[in-house]
Parts: structure tokens; C-alpha cells; sequence
């Protein structure tokens, strides 16, 4: 009987403790916990606001909209609420301290030279900005919390002194040297006796016969020349200098007893043919061409530079030349004109650059590619990375750090671009860190937003006065 007893005993016992368990709040009973799903955390809130979206593998890769990995991966979203320095993110201790803080005064939201020494709205129902003690009472300085500043990857870098000198790339044509063209005429009607050069491309040297000539006016000239000497009558030899005959013609005419009808005419100087206008037995008319030599020792090549990058060439820029006719070899040349007017369709201007070509391997019109060292010999200017400029078309501003997490807006003037710099020709100093990168976390904070109000309000609009750098 009592072991009946003491076994019922034990029975109810288990029984109990089952039901406590099951009543403790696990919803199942022992043995059967194992096989329940672990409830799940409640989904955030609908209203959660997304401040940035940040690269899944947390490097220091942000967007301020949704975005994907080069491996088409999506970015994580990072909420307000999951931000220090917004509202309602940070610990208990700190909004504590914030709270016992004494705000100096109120600022206008929108950055108008207004304060107020209570809380207040704007027109707009805007709450006014307060301004504790130790932040700048100018409203140009916004602070962002380090530890903020760390996990947005804020990246400074000095502003300092670089060469702009790059190469300027554009294509070119070769074309003759005009300072060493010559035509070739005749100060007299002529009748052309013989010809010595009688096709285009045939290079001749100063002194080599061209062809034979007669013409009355030359054969008067001669004998009035020699019987001028004769009789040291003075004049005859003015009228052979104006007709032009050789120099060669008329000390034979003077040296003979009887003087020919007809002379060979040397060239003038030395070329190549690239016209040639008279056929043996022709007569030829005063000033007709009979022949267009050009020397191809020399060549220039015009080059097409666009508009944006006329600023850095100047006369004496040292230029390297490859034709696409002759590939692997590049002809060093300089930079002797630059024409005082651009292509109104292809807003490009004409350099034109100067080469050697002693062996006449260069052809005019050929096509070249040519690489100008602009900017050589420049004195370094300031400069800062261009992904630090924050441009709003009518106003440009970078973010200087100003050490402890405060960071200035200043307006500043550019200038040339490359090499992935900017020059700032106004509003920075040499050494002054400035903001490259998670530059629109930065922006999202609201102290900046008023601070920047300038930077983003119509120009019409009245600035804060204190506000611009």
C-alpha cells in the first residue's frame, strides 16, 4: 500500500513540473522544445528612415542611394536610429548631457542672418537651430561625432602645390613648310626652248638648269648691258636686275663676242617640284607660273587641339610626332604658332608644330597623332582631389577639416584640371586638410545643411553674412 502511494506521488510531481514549464511561457512541453522554431524579432518599423546604404563586406564603400557591388551584390541599408548624431541614436548618458547643455542662442534653419535667444519657427514651421557653447557662432562650422566620422570612412587630404604639366593629345596633318615655298616666273614674255625639269616630285638643288629660254626683252637687255660697259654708260645693269636674268646669263653675255639668243634659267633656290606649269616649247606669258618648289626638310603639322586645352600650350612646347604611315618611329618637334582662331563646328584651334624631315620621308597630308608636353617649366599650383569639390554650378565648395570632428564649408575659385587634381586659385591655403571622401554623410548632418544654406539658396536670396568663407 504505501508503495502505490509513493509511486502516485511521483507521478504527480512530474506531471507538475511539466505544467510549471509549460506555464513559465515556453508554449511547449518538455521534450518538445527542440522541435519548435525559436520565434522570430519583429521587422522594423515602416517609418525607419534610411540614411546611407554601405558596402556588404563593411569596407569603407558608401552610396547615398540604393546600389550594388561590382559582383552584383546589393548594398546594406543603415537606418537614423542606427546612427550616432541623429536624433534619437545616441545612448541615454549622451542626450543626458545634451539636455543639460545651455544653448547660447537659436539660428536660423535656413541660414538667415537672424538669431533668437528662445526656441522659435520660421516661416516655414522650421524649428530654429540652437548654438552651444564651443561651436562657432558664425553657423560656417558643422560637428560630426568621431566615432561617426571613423565608421563613415571620412578620408581628408592636404591641399598642396602639384604640376599641371600633361601631355595634350589630339591629331595632326602634315603640311609644307610655306616660309620655304618659291614660284618660279618670268618678268618677260618667253618662249621655253628646252626643259631640264619636266615632272612633279623631282627635286632640284639652287643652281641646277631648269629649262632654256628666249625672249626679245631679255636679248635687249643683255646687249644694252654690254655695250654699257663698254662705254661705261650706267643703268644698263639696274635693267637686268629688274628683269631678274641670272646673274650666270649675264657674265657670259658680257665675256662673248656675240651673245646668245637664248640661256639656260637656274633654279632660284632648292625643292622639291610640286607644280610644274610649262611644256617644252610653250610660250609663256609675264608672271605666269612655270613651276612651285617647296623645301621638304622641314615640315609643319597642324594639330587640332580642342578648346579646353589651348590654356596650357605655349610657343616653345616640345612635341612628339607619329604618322600613321610610318608606324614605330616618333619625330621630335616644337610648337612655333598657334592660330588666333578656332573652327566655329569643331571648337578646335590649328598648333602648328615644326619637324625635321632631312631624308623627305614625311609626305605632306599625311595623318599623325601628336602629344604636346603643355604645361612645361609651370610653377606648381595649389591643388586639391576634384572628388573634394562640392559644385553646385554657380558656387563650388570643399569641406575643410578643422580637427575633433568639425568640418567648415568654404567657397573657393578652380582653375586647370588633371591628373585627377583641381586647382584652387581662391579661398584655401596650402595645408589645409579637406574632405575626399563620404562627403554626403557629412552633408546629411542638418548643422551643415545651414551652414551650406548659402551654397544652395538662390544668389538672389540674402546670405548669411558671417556664413561665407
Amino acid at each position: 500500500m504505501n508503495r502505490s502511494l509513493l509511486a502516485g506521488a511521483a507521478i504527480a510531481a512530474v506531471l507538475a513540473s511539466a505544467a510549471v514549464g509549460y506555464r513559465a511561457g515556453t508554449g511547449t512541453w518538455p521534450g518538445l522544445a527542440s522541435r519548435t522554431m525559436a520565434p522570430q524579432e519583429p521587422a522594423p518599423p515602416a517609418d525607419r528612415k534610411v540614411l546611407y546604404w554601405k558596402h556588404p563586406d563593411g569596407t569603407a564603400d558608401y552610396s547615398p542611394t540604393a546600389s550594388k557591388t561590382a559582383d552584383g551584390r546589393d548594398f546594406v541599408p543603415v537606418y537614423e536610429d542606427e546612427e550616432k548624431g541623429f536624433a534619437g541614436s545616441e545612448p541615454a548618458h549622451t542626450q543626458q548631457a545634451q539636455s543639460e547643455r545651455k544653448p547660447l542662442y537659436y539660428r536660423n534653419p535656413m541660414g538667415l542672418p537672424d538669431t533668437s535667444p528662445v526656441p522659435k519657427k520660421d516661416w516655414m514651421g522650421m524649428d530654429y537651430i540652437p548654438v552651444y557653447e564651443g561651436e562657432d557662432a558664425g553657423g560656417t562650422t558643422v560637428r560630426v561625432s568621431l566615432d561617426k566620422v571613423q565608421r563613415a570612412g571620412v578620408r581628408t587630404e592636404e591641399a598642396r602645390r602639384v604640376s599641371f604639366a600633361q601631355p595634350v593629345r589630339s591629331p595632326g596633318i602634315a603640311k609644307p613648310d610655306e616660309r620655304t615655298l618659291r614660284v618660279i616666273s618670268l618678268r618677260a614674255d618667253a618662249f621655253i626652248e628646252k626643259l631640264y625639269v619636266s615632272e612633279k616630285g623631282k627635286h632640284v638643288k639652287a643652281g641646277d638648269p631648269l629649262f632654256r629660254v628666249y625672249s626679245p626683252d631679255f636679248l635687249r637687255a643683255l646687249v644694252e648691258a654690254k655695250s654699257s660697259a663698254i662705254a661705261g654708260v650706267i643703268g644698263a645693269e639696274q635693267k637686268l636686275r629688274i628683269l631678274e636674268i641670272p646673274p650666270q646669263a649675264i657674265a657670259e653675255a658680257k665675256q662673248a663676242k656675240e651673245i646668245e639668243p637664248a640661256f639656260d634659267y637656274p633654279s632660284p633656290a632648292s625643292g622639291v617640284v610640286m607644280e610644274k606649269n610649262v611644256v617644252e616649247g610653250m610660250m609663256m606669258r609675264m608672271g605666269e607660273p612655270l613651276y612651285r618648289l617647296v623645301d621638304l626638310s622641314s615640315i609643319w603639322v597642324i594639330a587640332s587641339v580642342a578648346e579646353q586645352d589651348l590654356a596650357g600650350i605655349k610657343i616653345g612646347d616640345t612635341a612628339k610626332v607619329r604618322f600613321k604611315a610610318l608606324p614605330g618611329e616618333t619625330f621630335d618637334g616644337k610648337v612655333t604658332f598657334i592660330l588666333h582662331e578656332l573652327d566655329k563646328e569643331t571648337r578646335t584651334a590649328s598648333v602648328r608644330i615644326e619637324i625635321k624631315n632631312p631624308d623627305h620621308r614625311v609626305k605632306h597630308e599625311m595623318y599623325a597623332d601628336v602629344e604636346i608636353d603643355a604645361g612645361s617649366g609651370e610653377a606648381p599650383r595649389l591643388a586639391v582631389p576634384e572628388q573634394s569639390v562640392i559644385d553646385s554650378g554657380s558656387r563650388q565648395v570643399v569641406l575643410v577639416a578643422k580637427g575633433e570632428g568639425r568640418f567648415e564649408p568654404r567657397a573657393v575659385k578652380l582653375g586647370r584640371r588633371g591628373h585627377g587634381m583641381i586647382e584652387i586659385s581662391d579661398g584655401l591655403a596650402a595645408g589645409e586638410s579637406v574632405v575626399v571622401s563620404a562627403n554626403f554623410l557629412i552633408d546629411a548632418e542638418s548643422n551643415l545643411k545651414s551652414a551650406l544654406s548659402a551654397f544652395t539658396a538662390d544668389d538672389r536670396q540674402p546670405a548669411n553674412k558671417e556664413a561665407s568663407p
